[in-house]
């Protein structure tokens, strides 16, 4: 649905987005995250044919976005972080103007300026001025827009900035929604926004994708944890340590006979069917073998520090 390869931008000596790559599959909902300056939006706005890359490559529904961006815009619906509605206009006329403009045939654009305000919520203010709404129904009206033209994909940029917590609830349910029946792509720099939201996120720091993956692959340890009955810690110690993919084995305590002992692993998805094994042959008796979890903060976290102390070593360098 979504192909990105290699993507760059370039703004002078300004570095926005470097080499850049990632898919998206029909129905998936990916959080782009992100801190502010990361890249989501630039990234966005050459997804949408708003800006070209100055290298690399955009495919959306097998369409290139530098070869022909307006069939691109057809199969998109796009809210940017600041939609752009006519302030003046009551909600109806601005989502009659926006069918006009789409090119929708009279039948099809009342059908669809129906359906857009039963499933965003403004039946109660379709006869209001825009101008006269709260910042969560000018979103809603603003999202309407973007799905008059019933379009498969939908990228949203920051699409709660400057909401309270009920209008984020109300716009984090409508994109769960919208996710059913369509692919979806927001950014945001709010850890809890991907949570409640997306079956996965890619992560963009300073330009370039740190992470990618479901969340629960994301938020999954490097380490492993196993408590067990050994005779000796030493031996214990030696025989985790050379199972292959573990690079650090350390004795957290014992208890009641059993040892505790945490692993580092190098990738993967564990090594407890090793530890088993070895426990079998050893005839060491394991009381608990567990993966450790770390929340999406905490992988956020790490990721930025790990940027930011790659940067200074880099700054020391030169």
């Amino acid at each position: 649905m979504i192909r990105v390869e290699e993507l760059s931008k370039h703004y002078g000596e300004t570095r926005a987005l470097s080499s850049v790559s990632f898919e998206i599959s029909a129905g998936e909902v990916v959080g782009l995250l992100g801190p502010n300056g990361a890249g989501k939006t630039t990234t966005m706005k050459i997804l949408v044919g708003y800006l070209l890359p100055t290298s690399g490559k955009a495919v959306v529904s097998g369409i290139d976005v530098c070869e022909d961006p307006l069939e691109v815009q057809r199969q998109i619906g796009y809210l940017p972080e600041n939609a752009p509605l006519y302030s003046d206009m009551l909600v109806g006329e601005y989502l009659t103007f926006m069918g006009e403009m789409r090119g929708l045939e009279l039948e099809t654009r009342q059908r669809r300026r129906r359906q857009v305000i039963e499933e965003c919520g403004l039946g109660s203010v379709v006869r209001r001025p825009i101008d006269q709404l709260s910042k969560g129904f000018r979103q809603r009206v603003g999202l309407a827009a973007a799905l008059l033209h019933d379009p498969p994909i939908l990228i949203l940029d920051e699409p709660t900035t400057g909401l309270d917590p009920n209008q984020i609830v109300e716009i984090r349910e409508l994109i769960r929604r919208m996710g059913e029946t369509k692919t979806v792509i927001f950014s945001t720099h709010i850890l809890s926004e991907v949570e409640a939201v997306c079956s996965r996120a890619v992560i963009v720091i300073d330009g370039r994708i740190r992470a990618d993956g479901a969340l629960d692959e994301l938020t999954q340890s490097s380490e492993q944890v196993v408590s067990l009955m050994a005779p000796d810690v030493d031996e214990a110690l030696a025989a985790l340590a050379a199972l292959d993919r573990v690079t650090q084995v350390l004795h957290m305590g014992s208890s009641g006979g059993f040892h505790d002992f945490r692993m580092n692993l190098d990738a993967g998805d564990g090594v407890g069917e090793s530890i088993w094994r070895l426990a079998s042959e050893r005839g060491w008796p394991v009381r608990e073998l567990r993966r450790d979890e770390r929340s999406l903060e905490q992988v956020f976290r790490q990721l930025t520090e790990s940027c930011i102390d790659s940067d200074v070593a880099m700054e020391a360098r030169r």
